[in-house]
Formats: structure tokens, sequence, C-alpha cells
């Protein structure tokens, strides 16, 4: 599709910044693989997952979704096939974990095949049934889609400025501490280096060394 030229690099930056992915791994019999991703408050977070069917008819493959403190979001037993959604409370690093359980017995045993896509932000939104409730044209769709990608990259400049800010705070507290306690080192090796000089010019006068 051709693009004027001022707008190219900014639909390039939008689509570069929706969050959006997806992914395919093999789980191992009896194992557990997770993936992380930091998230802010409150965004909207929906996936869908697919398991593939085990070899043995034992091994069973759970879905746990937690919170850096250990909250659980999302909880799937068995876990085949299906969607989740949820919405941040704060700003955490959030993990998405299968696990692989259960009795092979006398069956040859292979990996899962799991399929998973995670959208999170704009992304969860169906612009499909906005134009509908709205009655937009597909034009104005394509522009609600826009600004709505547009507002999100402006809340990620501000989340990332003020992380910015706040690690350059903790830069400079700790620069300022560095620095008082070097002066405090420094009058501490002055002061005893003070002490033992004292200290000896008394004992060699005690022994009368020197005068």
């Amino acid at each position: 599709m051709w693009v004027p030229g001022l707008l190219g690099p900014l639909l390039l930056l939008l689509v570069l910044s929706s969050g959006c992915w997806g992914l395919q791994f093999y789980l191992p019999p009896h194992s557990r693989k997770c993936l992380h991703e930091e998230l802010r408050k409150d965004v909207m977070v929906t996936g869908e997952y697919e398991v593939s069917e085990a070899a043995a008819p034992g091994i069973k493959t759970d879905l746990r979704i937690r919170d850096s403190r250990g909250h659980l979001l999302y909880s799937k037993d068995e876990a085949r096939k299906g969607k989740f959604a949820f919405t941040t409370d704060d700003l955490e690093l959030y993990e998405i974990c299968f696990e692989s359980h259960g009795q092979a017995g006398n069956f040859r045993t292979s990996d899962q095949l799991v399929s998973l896509k995670v959208k999170h932000g704009v992304e969860t939104r169906n612009y499909d049934d906005i134009a509908k409730a709205e009655k937009l044209k597909p034009l104005e769709v394509d522009l609600r889609r826009l600004e709505d990608l547009s507002e999100s990259i402006v809340k990620d400049f501000v989340f990332m400025k003020k992380r910015e800010e706040e690690m350059r705070d903790t830069n400079e507290s700790t620069s300022t501490r560095v620095f008082y306690f070097s002066i405090f080192s420094i009058l501490c090796l002055v002061g005893l280096a003070s002490w033992q000089v004292c200290y000896l010019r008394h004992f060699f006068k005690a022994k009368k060394l020197i005068e």
C-alpha cells in the first residue's frame, strides 16, 4: 500500500509498537516452561493457546498465569485449547507457564507442541464491533485504530520517561551517598593516621629514643 512521505514512518512506528506476539515451542514430558513480560498498570491482556495431544494418555498439561507477587490470574488444568484474558493491576512482571505432568505408563512419550498468541493494549480491541456499534466507515475505523495506537505509544513514552527519571534519581542518590561515604572514610583514615603518629611519638619519648 502506498503511503505519503511523512505518514509512512509513522505507520511503521505504530506497527512496530503494536502489542501482539505469537510463538510455538515444544514442551517435553514432565517439564515446565514459562514466558515472562513486564507490563504497566491497567493493560488489557488476551491470549489464545493450543497444546497438541500427548502421545501417552496419562500426560496432562496445565496452564498457569501469575504476577511477580505470585497472584494467580488464570488457571486451566489439562489445557488443550482455549482463550484467557486479564487486566494488569500494577507494574509487574507477568509469567505464563505450561507444565507437563502425569504417568506415561508403557507408552512412548514425545514433546508436545504449544502454540501461543498474546495481545495486550490496543491490539485487544475488536474494531469490527466498534465499527458496527458506532457505524463507522472503513477509513474512520483505520483512523480510530491509528489514534488508539498513537495514544498507546504516548503512554509508553510517558512511562519510559518516568522510569528514566526514577533511575536518574536513584543514581543521583547513590552518587551522593558514595560521595559522603568517601569523605567519611578519608576523615577516618586521617584521624587514624594522626592517632598512630601521636602514639608512636609518645612511645619513642617514653623509651627516650627521641626528645
